[in-house]
């Protein structure tokens, strides 16, 4: 499987072999980076590469990193070190927004946003999105902006309208949630209202602590005909054959099998 680490090095996906590419872009969960969601996910995409090789599709996975930096503290579980720290020492650790929380209001989303335009641009476009946790809830509100549906006037519309210059104004093919979920913030209901009609799969923790189930149901609620697995699991993307496979058939699913020409 071919693959763009951080989506900033201007590199396009090239056909290769015949095959037909499948650009899908990466959003990896709060307090991760670009590169840490590929090392986490790197034995997905080489099965995803091999199971998609029999129907001449091949993944092409592009791993941005969100533009937000977050400091040592604003990690959940934060314990300050015994020992003081380096003054420039900062962990490379970012969010796609940050969460007021005294208003609930999603701080610094353009900037999220605006980042993930300029992969999609440098990528040449995009046939799909996939996320993690926040990374989740950001697929949601990508494939939604991505759709023709009547986006606000003014600010809280520009983004989604820079997502759809960025992708030359085609929709995704599909979008998968993993522990994803749904953004309760007023300015984003368009994206909601009407449902998402982009397919989308939900992959599920059981064991999930991190998000709880009822955000990422409701998620799940605001898609039309949305496909759910649950995976015995926590709060991860699980990576072995027996997950792998759903995902392998949605792509299947919603890819054109012809090579291009």
């Amino acid at each position: 499987m071919s693959t763009i680490a951080n989506g900033t090095n201007g590199q396009k996906a090239q056909n290769k072999g015949g095959k037909r590419e499948v650009k899908i872009l990466m959003l990896h969960g709060y307090t991760q980076s670009g590169p840490l969601f590929r090392a986490k996910t790197r034995a997905l995409e080489k099965l995803l590469a091999k199971l998609l090789a029999p129907i001449s599709l091949l993944p092409v996975c592009i791993y941005p990193t969100a533009p937000n930096r977050l400091k040592a503290e604003d990690i959940p579980g934060y314990v300050p070190p015994s020992e003081p720290q380096a003054e420039e020492h900062q962990p490379d650790t970012w969010a796609w927004w940050r969460k007021d929380e005294a208003s609930g209001a999603y701080r610094y989303l353009d900037e999220g946003m605006a980042t993930v335009a300029d992969t999609i641009r440098e990528a040449g476009g995009v046939d799909a999105v996939v996320g993690f946790s926040q990374g989740g809830a950001m697929a949601g509100l990508v494939a939604a902006a991505l759709e023709d549906r009547v986006l606000p006037e003014g600010k809280d519309g520009s983004w989604a309208r820079g997502l759809r210059e960025a992708n030359n104004g085609k929709p995704a093919k599909f979008a998968v949630s993993y522990s994803g979920f749904f953004a309760p913030i007023d300015s984003l209901g368009f994206c909601y209202e009407p449902k998402i009609k982009t397919p989308t799969l939900h992959y599920l923790g059981s064991l999930d602590t991190v998000v709880d189930e009822s955000r990422s149901q409701g998620l799940i609620d605001r898609c039309e005909d949305p496909a759910v697995v649950t995976h015995p699991g926590g709060h991860y993307v699980p990576v072995s054959k027996e997950w792998a496979m759903p995902l392998a058939g949605f792509i299947k699913q919603y890819s054109p099998e012809e090579p291009a020409e």
